[in-house]
């Protein structure tokens, strides 16, 4: 029994869920990337329909680069702040693809229609590296959220002077 898995003195057992954490900030870090890398390479070619305004590949070039700073937020600091973050790119790239694949949505100011009625291999690999950063993101905020709180009952319970013998 390693010293993590040893009872508290409230009786449950305090798991160490560090390298499920460790694994799940990488794999939310290479979906993010896998993303930010494929609207890098599409952003030029969609930048051309519309050169004036913002354009798609300018929203794309944006959606790249803020995808990069999660994923690098997520390695880095690996909090639920961080989790939440990649979740919030995540949906938000993902809502994306999927409402301009089925949705005709006019455009919107200086933003372009978007459109696209098809799906392709680069916006397919896209969709499924955002919908796993999205799920892999919630997994891990909700296991970061549970171990936090399982700490702070522990300490609750088992006082502030936890493993001290008593006199």
């Amino acid at each position: 029994m390693t010293l993590s898995d040893a009872p508290s003195s409230n009786g449950r057992r305090s798991v160490d869920n560090r390298p499920v954490m460790l694994v799940l900030r990488v794999l939310i870090a290479v979906a993010l990337i896998v993303s930010a890398v494929i609207h890098f390479q599409l952003a030029a070619g969609f930048q051309q329909a519309a050169p004036s305004g913002i354009g798609g590949g300018n929203l794309f070039r944006i959606q790249g680069a803020v995808a990069v700073l999660a994923a690098l937020y997520v390695l880095i600091r690996g909090t639920q702040r961080a989790f939440l973050l990649a979740a919030v790119v995540a949906l938000a790239s993902l809502v994306a693809v999927i409402a301009y694949r089925y949705i005709q949505i006019p455009a919107i100011g200086p933003i372009p229609s978007m459109y696209e009625p098809v799906w392709y291999t680069t916006k397919t690999i896209t969709a499924i590296a955002e919908g796993l950063a999205l799920i892999l993101a919630l997994t891990a905020y909700t296991l970061h959220r549970k171990s936090h709180t399982a700490s702070r009952e522990s300490e609750l319970t088992d006082g502030p002077h936890r493993g001290q013998r008593s006199r």
